[in-house]
């Protein structure tokens, strides 16, 4: 048996080392492969990752991208169970801002490498962090009916004049942005929801309807049940689409976001191929699909949406200038004591 190596396999070895050193001198990566579980939304939201992320952007790259399907909660509830774990059983975990920031908080998320994300270079700095990727964005809105509001709302105090009394709807679950809102008309803030709860019980005596569920909502407006309530922008987009008789009114008080954000946990098992889908997300083509289908707003300040689509889901340059982003330090030191009031005195 020969221990040694001819001079062809010698060269061959060579150049293979001078080629790994040029490499590792230039920090080349490897392309991106394998399997990504991604933690989402199911729904329109998992249906049209699918269809213009992966299907469009990463059909060739190698990567095997399998949906983990349930809600944010159990999104979280996971990324709990699994902090001591060498490898989590996901690779992205979509998540709300607050969400996110939670997670973040327990020391959970990986830190961005934007290097990675080359997309996020046109991200604006009011929509950034250093544990995200923000995906979509919307602006909390007026949602009225014109055939009994005649004159289109300028702001949340709108919703407290008497004539609409009995009229007006709000949501069980949207409990925070709804205390939030009255707030801000009442002396408050993002970082001051007290002065929200005294103004949520005159609603209370007007006779304000709570429904349970966004699709509550939907239902109540569209059998004219309740004719103004406070929504998403987004979510007013889609229900005008379904032909539920509402218009959106931007409050002067300005517009709060809801982001929806994208994070590599630190246990994940894939974080190339995670970092290659968070940029893949934020072209032109996803972005753009989700407004036209959804209604959100693209991140990704380069696209160019349809200027009639713009003006049903984007903002103005006026508009822009107000937009706000909720206090996540406030809300997860208060939430608690909130949902509590919201379930005693506004609801009991």
């Amino acid at each position: 048996m020969k221990n040694g190596i001819n001079r062809r396999q010698f060269g061959l070895m060579a150049g293979a080392l001078a080629a790994s050193t040029a490499l590792a001198g230039t920090g080349a990566r490897a392309a991106p492969s394998g399997r990504l579980v991604v933690g989402t939304w199911g729904g329109d939201y998992q249906n049209l990752q699918q269809q213009f992320i992966v299907d469009a952007e990463m059909k060739d790259s190698g990567v095997n991208v399998v949906f983990d399907t349930a809600n944010d909660t159990v999104r979280k509830t996971k990324l709990l169970a699994e902090r001591r774990l060498p490898r989590g059983s996901m690779d992205i975990a979509c998540l709300t801002g607050q969400g996110a920031y939670e997670m973040n908080e327990n020391g959970l998320l990986e830190e961005l490498d934007e290097s990675k994300v080359p997309n996020m270079k046109h991200v604006p700095a009011a929509f950034r962090n250093n544990y995200s990727v923000p995906h979509i964005y919307t602006g909390r809105v007026i949602l009225y009916n014109p055939k009994y509001v005649k004159t289109p709302p300028t702001s949340y105090a709108d919703l407290w004049d008497p004539q609409y009394a009995g009229k007006v709807g709000v949501i069980d679950i949207q409990y925070q942005t709804t205390i939030e809102s009255a707030a801000m008309i009442a002396g408050g803030g993002l970082d001051n929801y007290e002065p929200g709860k005294e103004k949520l019980l005159e609603l209370k005596k007007q006779g304000v309807k709570i429904y349970p569920t966004n699709e509550a909502m939907a239902q109540a407006l569209k059998t004219e049940e309740c004719v103004m309530c406070i929504m998403w922008n987004a979510r007013g987009y889609m229900w005008k689409q379904a032909g539920i008789p509402v218009e959106i009114a931007v409050p002067k008080e300005g517009l709060v976001l809801y982001i929806s954000e994208m994070c590599v946990p630190k246990n994940a098992q894939n974080k190339e191929a995670a970092y290659a889908y968070l940029n893949a997300m934020m072209e032109p083509g996803p972005q753009t699909a989700f407004a036209e289908s959804m209604g959100y707003a693209p991140t990704n300040s380069t696209v160019e949406l349809d200027p009639e689509l713009a003006k049903l889901v984007d903002y103005t340059e006026e508009q822009r200038k107000a937009l706000m982003v909720q206090n996540m330090e406030y809300l997860a030191k208060n939430d608690a004591a909130l949902q509590d009031w919201w379930n005693k005195s506004f609801k009991g």
